[in-house]
């Protein structure tokens, strides 16, 4: 156990949350891209909407908790819980923040996720070596990086064919208007489970910070206090908005119809959900952009801009170690205190 003051404890819950903001603020292009491009809501609405639906989580895993398992893998799942001391936390936090802040400020839409995950690992082996890591976790967060996009945008590309054949018979106008019900339905569906998901990702941070300290005791549990302000900051962080990564997330990689915002948003809460249930902190990010360019895709290749959405994968592909190399620097900061 580590012994930390009371006020710096809850200050280092505040940056925790703070982070959790930021993600909700850096992700709302997640939520919302897909329903402002296609201008099924204006920019406003769609945030409000997205944000009520992310915080609304909070009661979905009141009724399934076997949804939470996210937050156990962060907290416990990459670095030796044992190991955790105050310094990793912050030097955790600080390492994803900044990534988040700098691809934030150039609209590019990277990993708030895998920001953390790679501040953890960078913080975790600076301080206690490669040993701490544990493989089993870090190996299938790595693998979904892959799989999440993969996935989605396959199932994007299945749900444009598949709507496409059940509504072949029907004229254009008719098609429109089930789509655009369709596409507010699914976009519901996406950002609670984009929600559920990022959410769990602080609330790990907070429980192991409270489990390191002696704050916590017994079973590796969330605290109902922990989970209720994670889905607050980040409902509040989605409310704010990222409007240049909407901008690349709903227009530039593909211009999109109805259809294909409904078809990619539905992929991606089939797949944020799945994670969910299997305990897989994947990036929410990822997920829907994997979905954006399958939906497009399936109406001819040419529609994506392959350029564009080459630059969000060399994002994705540097987040993990800048994140880690940046938290590992944090938490060596902390040691000249």
């Amino acid at each position: 156990m580590h012994e930390l003051a009371l006020p710096l404890l809850i200050g280092l819950i505040l940056v925790a949350l703070a982070f959790d903001f930021l993600n909700g603020l850096h992700d709302a292009a997640n939520s919302i891209a897909t329903v402002v491009a296609t201008r099924l809501l204006k920019p406003v609405h769609a945030v409000a909407f997205a944000a009520m639906f992310n915080g609304a989580a909070y009661f979905l895993t009141i009724a399934f908790p076997a949804l939470h398992k996210v937050a156990d893998t962060i907290g416990q799942g990459l670095i030796d819980k044992n190991l955790i001391t105050p310094a990793v936390v912050f030097g955790a936090l600080v390492g994803a923040m900044f990534w988040n802040v700098v691809t934030w400020l150039k609209g590019i839409p990277s990993s708030s996720s895998h920001a953390l995950v790679g501040g953890m690992i960078g913080s975790g082996v600076a301080h206690a070596g490669i040993t701490g890591i544990k493989w089993a976790g870090l190996n299938k967060t790595l693998i979904a990086i892959v799989l999440s996009p993969t996935i989605g945008m396959i199932l994007a590309m299945l749900v444009m064919l598949i709507t496409s054949w059940l509504f072949r018979r029907s004229n254009a106008r008719s098609a429109e208007k089930t789509f655009r019900a369709l596409h507010l339905v699914s976009s519901g569906a996406y950002s609670l489970s984009h929600g559920l998901n990022d959410a769990q990702k602080t609330m790990g941070i907070i429980t192991v910070l409270l489990y390191s300290t002696g704050y916590l005791h017994g079973k590796f549990e969330v605290p109902h206090w922990v989970a209720v302000c994670c889905y607050v900051a980040i409902a509040m962080g989605t409310l704010s908005g990222g409007w240049k990564i909407i901008e690349t997330m709903g227009s530039r990689i593909t211009k999109l119809s109805q259809h294909q915002g409904f078809s990619s948003s539905f992929a991606g809460s089939i797949v944020l959900f799945t994670a969910s249930w299997l305990g897989i902190p994947v990036s929410t990010t990822h997920t829907i952009t994997g979905a954006v360019i399958g939906a497009g895709a399936a109406r001819r290749a040419s529609a994506v801009r392959w350029g564009v959405a080459g630059n969000v994968v060399i994002a994705w592909v540097i987040t993990i170690p800048a994140s880690a190399a940046v938290g590992a620097l944090f938490y060596c900061v902390t040691l000249l205190f």
